[in-house]
This record gives structure tokens, sequence and C-alpha cells, in this order.
């Protein structure tokens, strides 16, 4: 069980191993230039009770963002996610993912240096969607 401020939350990182914790911390301390525009817009959020965490151990993986709220992690690729080999792994972690409900949206990093209101529009129709009472009560 973690503890964050006064609140208990459960389960949050899925059983993540402790290397990976320590893995996330270097990769807060040394963030891309894309992490850190991001970052300053999702930090936006927690007003409104959706609060994301950076470099988040979950299972075997690190989400770059993710709101447990809502189990959601956005990632920030970089050039080399375009290698096929990459791109499969990335697919493969977003299924798995997927099988513990969590939704993976994923963001190159030029979309975020070039054009963050897009991806900030994109952001906010999936915080809606997921948060709306039909994806709750449709089990999801």
């Amino acid at each position: 069980m973690v503890y964050l401020g006064k609140t208990k939350v459960k389960d949050m990182f899925i059983d993540a191993e402790p290397v990976l914790f320590r893995l996330a911390r270097n990769y807060r301390n040394n963030p891309t230039d894309a992490e850190r525009i991001l970052w300053e817009y999702l930090r936006k959020f927690r007003h409104k009770g959706f609060i994301f965490r950076r470099q988040h151990p979950i299972v075997f993986f690190i989400a770059d963002f993710y709101c447990h709220r809502i189990k959601l992690v956005i990632e920030v690729d970089g050039d080399y996610h375009s290698d096929i080999h990459i791109s499969e792994y990335d697919e493969n972690r977003s299924g798995e993912l997927d099988r513990y409900g969590i939704t993976v949206l994923r963001f190159r990093n030029e979309e975020i240096i070039n054009d963050i209101e897009h991806v900030m529009s994109s952001i906010r129709l999936k915080i809606e969607e997921l948060s709306s009472p039909a994806h709750s009560g449709s089990g999801g």
C-alpha cells in the first residue's frame, strides 16, 4: 500500500519490482524536453482531481505519466520508437497494460514540442471519456 499525502492508494504499482523504483527516480531526475513540457501541462489537471505521476512503475514497466484515478498512461516517444522492434515492444506493452484495465496514449516528442495544444486536446478528451459515468458503468 502506498500513501500519497493523506490518501491511501492500493495496487497503484501492481507488484512493480524495487529496481523499477530506482530506475524511475533516475528518469524523473533526467526528463527529456518533451517530457518536461508535457509535465507542466499535466500538472494543471490536479485541481480537477486527475493527479498524474511521472515515471511511474507499473507491473514490470515504467510509465512516463500515469493517472491512477482513471488508469491512464501517457507515453512520450522519441525517435527510437520508430524502430520496428521497439514499436512491436510498445504495442505488446500497451496490450499488457490493457489487461490491467489501463489505457495508453502515445505522443511523439515532436507532437509535444510543436503542437502541445493538439496533444492536450487529445488528453482532455480521453480524460473525459475515462471519467464519464458511461465508461465506469461499462465495467472498464
